[in-house]
């Protein structure tokens, strides 16, 4: 696996002075999706190899305080735990980004103990699931997952990217009534981008909608918010 570097970032792992360390390759074709050369892209283009990464964060160790690792999608790579582990190993804090359709290696990273923090993408309602991210297999991995982060003992978020054309109301309700029990629940208002996946579409959506469906989830999950406000 190669790797793409954001040296700083003060948004990706909230309240913590990081760096993002970023793969190729989804097993996704969400349409909204806002990173769509990562997704589609060759990983020939990135500039680090394994070696080259960990020798990044040595030098940085005592200035940086965390790492995370997101993709395309993280877990899909083989040696996506050994970067995780190296990383940990170096002193620092690890968050990673993940679609939750690889409960295995979601398992694997849990019992490491290598991972800080996990964020998992909830990109709808389940009947909608394979509408939105392009698969029809991949439903009961997601859950498996869902159930491994509620049970499990990693901090964890949840968080979706509300769109004005795939989501309706009634989604949250089911989303809200599927992962109940977690502690964090974020929406995230799509937010238009030159390397959108499907250029095409149009999934800007209302400030009134994100907030309607905030009161929806928080029936279920009622520490939920709009990230950003």
């Amino acid at each position: 696996m190669r790797f793409g570097l954001q040296k700083l970032t003060l948004l990706d792992y909230p309240g913590v002075v990081a760096c993002t360390v970023f793969c190729c390759g989804c097993n996704f074709r969400c349409p909204f999706c806002h990173n769509g050369f990562l997704v589609l892209g060759n990983e020939a283009g990135l500039e680090l190899d394994f070696a080259s990464m960990l020798e990044f964060l040595e030098k940085r160790r005592g200035i940086l305080e965390g790492v995370c690792f997101t993709g395309g999608e993280f877990l899909m790579h083989a040696d996506a735990i050994d970067a995780v582990s190296a990383a940990k190993a170096l002193g620092y804090k690890v968050k990673v980004d993940t679609n939750g359709s690889f409960p295995e290696a979601l398992a694997e990273l849990i019992d490491s103990g290598s991972a800080d923090y996990i964020a998992m993408d909830i990109k709808n309602s389940p009947q909608k699931y394979a509408a939105t991210c392009g698969r029809n297999d991949v439903l009961e991995k997601v859950k498996a997952s869902v159930e491994l982060l509620k049970h499990g003992n990693v901090e964890f978020e949840f968080r979706t990217t509300v769109t004005g054309s795939l989501h309706e109301l009634a989604d949250f309700e089911d989303i809200g009534k599927w992962i109940c029990g977690a502690e964090k629940y974020f929406l995230q208002p799509f937010v238009e981008s030159e390397d959108i996946l499907d250029k095409s579409g149009d999934f800007k959506v209302s400030g009134k909608f994100v907030d309607d469906a905030l009161r929806v989830v928080q029936r279920y999950v009622p520490a939920a918010a709009i990230r950003g406000k």
